[in-house]
């Protein structure tokens, strides 16, 4: 987010503040801890969106009084030790998915181009399983190269589809339809909202387990969480345990663990935490990027 914008965004959730009566701040960018200042009778509470970078976790040091709030526990565990940070998973709304019993035979890729996401790897493990895979996503310019050299010649693979960018038109029947959503992670992902989409979708997540895969992905409820390409194909191949997969337990679990309305309740708890108040606040908090 470009941080011209940031303290745009800001400055008005500031005067939003000042000029009536709020319970706390919500922020979503670190200039905003240093705004915070300007009204320091008003409890700010910070979400963490990002892995560790040395620079901003020195930054987060100067603020002590902020409540924190990261994404996943294992992003907690990477960051500083914070005085005040509790962690609460993202939240979706369940009715903008769509679920069915009986998937089609393909599994499927949605994501960033990049190595750590792992495309061409999801692609293998579908070769390996003998499973067609249709991919969504595009490269980014830092991951041009990779792109080059390890995923575009698999592109035109015969048991690949490649569909571009997609937006919720696209995703939402290829999450339902889908055998199974590969992520084959290769780096510390904070959160991956790819995975939840596709819990609520009732289709599993077959994931590494790297980052905060192993707090998501529910073994055998949602998902399943492998350690390498051998034991990804192992469990998407035909007779292995997607067969019998049952994609309404998984669709009821992620609505229990990963609705807009899960988030909301947490986050009406950190506000009145924030502001001193015991159960949930009668103010508002204003919130901002």
């Amino acid at each position: 987010m470009a941080p011209s914008w940031s303290c745009t965004s800001w400055s008005k959730a500031w005067w939003s503040g000042v000029t009536r009566s709020r319970s706390s701040l919500h922020a979503h960018t670190a200039a905003a801890l240093a705004l915070g200042r300007l009204l320091p009778h008003l409890p700010l509470v910070y979400t963490l969106h990002h892995c560790r970078d040395e620079a901003v976790s020195e930054f987060y040091r100067h603020f002590p009084d902020v409540q924190y709030v990261a994404v996943s526990a294992d992003q907690r565990r990477r960051e500083i030790a914070l005085p005040r940070c509790t962690v609460i998973h993202h939240g979706l709304d369940p009715s903008q998915y769509a679920w069915t019993e009986g998937p089609a035979d393909y599994v499927c890729f949605v994501g960033r181009f990049s190595r750590g996401k792992g495309p061409h790897t999801a692609i293998d493990a579908a070769a390996g399983a003998g499973l067609p895979i249709r991919i969504a996503g595009a490269t980014h310019p830092p991951d041009q190269t990779f792109a080059r050299a390890e995923l575009e010649p698999r592109l035109h693979l015969p048991h690949v589809t490649y569909l571009g960018p997609v937006g919720p038109a696209e995703k939402v029947p290829l999450l339902r339809e889908a055998r199974a959503l590969l992520a084959p992670i290769d780096w510390d992902e904070p959160f991956g909202l790819i995975l939840i989409e596709a819990m609520l979708s009732g289709c599993p997540a077959v994931a590494f387990s790297r980052g905060s895969v192993p707090e998501l992905v529910e073994p055998g409820v949602t998902g399943f969480v492998v350690n390498s390409l051998e034991e990804m194909v192992a469990v998407i191949r035909p007779g292995g345990p997607l067969d019998h997969f049952d994609r309404r337990r998984c669709r009821a679990r992620a609505l229990q663990r990963f609705s807009r309305t899960r988030l909301v309740l947490d986050y009406e708890r950190v506000y009145a935490t924030a502001a001193g108040a015991p159960g949930r606040s009668r103010r508002l908090p204003t919130t901002a990027a």
